[in-house]
C-alpha cells in the first residue's frame, strides 16, 4: 500500500551531520537546482523562486544570525487570505486567564482520543502552562499532544515561536520545507518559527512540546567540561532536501499570538527542490547524551544533564532549558544519590517518555507530567528517601531503561484553565506525608 511504502521511505531516509552549520542540499532528481556563487539570481535554474526564511534580525551578531535560502516551485506568498481557525479549543498562549497556584502538580498521562476517533497532530494540541508573554516575545509555553490520524493536505506553521517536540509515544513521520524526518520516542525534533511542516502517524501518538519565544534553542556552554560531552554537535541531523509536486487543496495552518489560522491554496507547500543556510528543522537522539557526573562524592545539579538551552537577556539564566535524566551509573560514596530537597527560584516541568523516574517510582508515569512551580519545595518521596539513605555505597546503574525529562524556566507559570483539573493527579502531596522526623538531640 500507498501508507506502508511511505512509512518505508521514512526509515531509510537520510540526514546531514552536525548544528547550527552551513548547510546546503538539493533533491537529487534535480542535482543543478542551487546557484552557485549568489542567492537571488535573475532566473534561477529550472523556473524556481528564490525565498529567504529569517530567523533573526538581519543585523543580529554574526553567531546568532539565523536564515535560510530556499530554492522552490512556487513562493509561500500565493495562498488566499487567513481567517480564525476555532477547532482547537485547549490551545492558547494567553495564560492571564490561567490558575495561579504554587501548589505541586502532577498529570496522569495525558488521554489520547479513543479508537475511531480522528484526531491530527494540530487537533491534538493541548496547552498545560506557559509564562511571558507571545505579544513582546519573550516567554515559553508547555503543550501535550495527542493524535491518531496524520495530517491530510495540511501544513502547520508557528509564527510565535520555536517548537520542540518530544513523542512519547508512536514515531512522527514529519515532512518539512526542508526534507523529511523520523522521530521516534526518546529522540527529539525542533521546528524553528515559521518553518511548515506536517505530521503522519501510524497509530495513536502521544508527547510533549515546549514553546520558546524570542530566542532559538541553542547548545549549553561547556565551560570546564571541555570541548566535548553532553549532547554532542555532530549527533544533531537535519534533513535533506525532497520536494512534492502536488497541485491539489492544500490548507495552511497558522499559529499567530496563541490563536490559530487557516487559508486555503492550490498546491503542497513542500516544493522546495534546494536550500542552504543554518535555520532548519534538525533532530536528535537523547540515547547519544554523554552523560558527565562525580565520581567522588554528592549530587550534581541537574544542569549537567542539558540538552539544549534557550537563553535569556540574563547570562546564564534561560527562558527554557531542556534537560533529561538517562541511564548512566551512580558512584558517588558516602551521598544521598536521590535528588537533594530543593527550593528553587526556576519552575520545574517533568515528563516521562519511558520507565520509571529515580525519585518517585510510583504514581509518575510515561505521558504524565509534574510541575513544582517557582519556589514550592519539592523531592524525593518517602520510599525514596529510605532507599537513598540506606542503600549500599556500590556502583550502581541509575534510571537503566528509562528517560525522563525537565523543561526548566526562569518564568512563572500559570496553568491553562483545563488543565488545573482534567487529568490531575489529586494525592501528589500525599507523596511526602509520611516523611518522618530522625532529629535526635545530642
Amino acid at each position: 500500500t500507498t501508507r506502508e511504502a511511505m512509512v518505508n521511505e521514512f526509515h531509510q531516509l537520510q540526514y546531514q551531520s552536525g548544528f547550527g552549520n552551513e548547510f546546503s542540499s538539493t533533491d537529487p532528481r534535480v542535482p543543478d537546482a542551487l546557484p552557485i556563487g549568489q542567492n537571488s539570481p535573475q532566473v534561477c535554474s529550472h523556473g524556481l523562486y528564490a525565498e529567504q526564511l529569517s530567523g533573526s534580525a538581519f543585523t543580529a551578531p554574526r553567531h546568532q544570525n539565523k536564515r535560510s535560502w530556499l530554492y522552490r516551485i512556487r513562493p509561500s506568498v500565493i495562498h488566499r487570505p487567513f481567517s480564525p481557525l476555532h477547532s482547537v479549543p485547549h490551545l492558547t498562549s494567553d495564560f492571564s486567564k490561567g490558575e495561579i497556584t504554587p501548589n505541586q502538580y502532577r498529570w496522569n498521562p495525558h488521554p489520547i482520543p479513543q479508537e475511531g476517533k480522528k484526531v491530527d497532530f494540530v487537533e491534538g494540541l493541548y496547552s498545560v502552562c506557559g509564562g511571558g508573554d507571545v505579544v513582546s516575545r519573550v516567554g515559553l509555553a508547555i503543550h501535550n499532544y495527542a493524535c491518531t490520524v496524520s495530517m491530510d493536505k495540511k501544513a502547520f506553521y508557528d509564527s510565535d515561536g520555536d517548537l520542540l517536540i518530544v513523542p512519547q509515544e508512536g514515531a512522527l513521520e514529519i515532512t518539512t520545507e526542508f526534507g523529511r524526518m523520523l522521530v521516534s520516542p526518546q529522540e527529539i525534533v525542533v521546528i524553528p518559527q515559521g518553518i511548515r511542516f506536517s505530521v503522519a502517524v501510524s497509530g495513536p501518538s502521544r508527547g510533549y512540546i515546549l514553546e520558546v519565544y524570542g530566542t532559538h534553542f541553542q547548545l549549553p556552554d561547556l565551560g570546564p567540561i571541555g570541548a566535548n560531552g553532553l549532547a554532542n554537535p555532530r549527533d544533531f541531523v537535519t534533513p535533506v532536501a525532497w520536494f512534492e509536486e502536488r497541485e491539489e487543496h492544500f490548507q495552511i495552518v497558522n499559529k499567530y499570538q496563541g490563536k490559530l489560522f487557516v487559508a486555503q491554496q492550490d498546491h503542497s507547500p513542500f516544493d522546495v527542490v534546494a536550500w542552504h543556510g543554518n535555520y532548519t528543522p534538525f533532530k536528535y537522539d537523547l540515547r547519544n547524551f554523554n552523560v558527565i557526573n562525580t565520581v567522588s562524592f554528592d549530587h550534581c545539579d541537574p544542569s549537567i544533564f542539558t540538552v539544549l538551552t534557550a537563553p535569556s537577556t540574563k547570562v546564564g539564566t534561560a527562558i527554557a532549558d531542556f534537560v533529561i535524566f538517562p541511564p548512566r551509573w551512580g558512584v558517588a560514596e558516602h551521598t544521598f544519590r536521590l535528588p537533594y530537597y530543593h527550593r528553587n527560584c526556576m519552575s520545574e516541568y517533568m515528563g516521562l517518555i519511558v520507565g520509571c523516574y529515580e525519585a518517585k517510582e510510583g504514581g509518575f508515569r510515561p505521558g504524565g507530567a509534574s510541575l513544582h512551580s517557582m519556589m514550592t519545595p519539592h523531592g524525593p518521596d518517602m520510599k525514596g528517601f529510605e532507599k537513598g539513605s540506606t542503600e549500599p555505597m556500590t556502583p550502581q546503574r541509575i534510571a537503566e531503561g528509562t528517560m525522563s525529562f525537565m523543561f526548566e524556566s526562569s518564568f512563572n507559570m500559570a496553568i491553562a484553565p483545563w488543565a488545573v483539573k482534567e487529568n490531575v493527579d489529586t494525592e501528589y502531596y500525599k507523596d511526602w506525608q509520611p516523611l518522618k522526623k530522625h532529629f535526635k538531640k545530642p
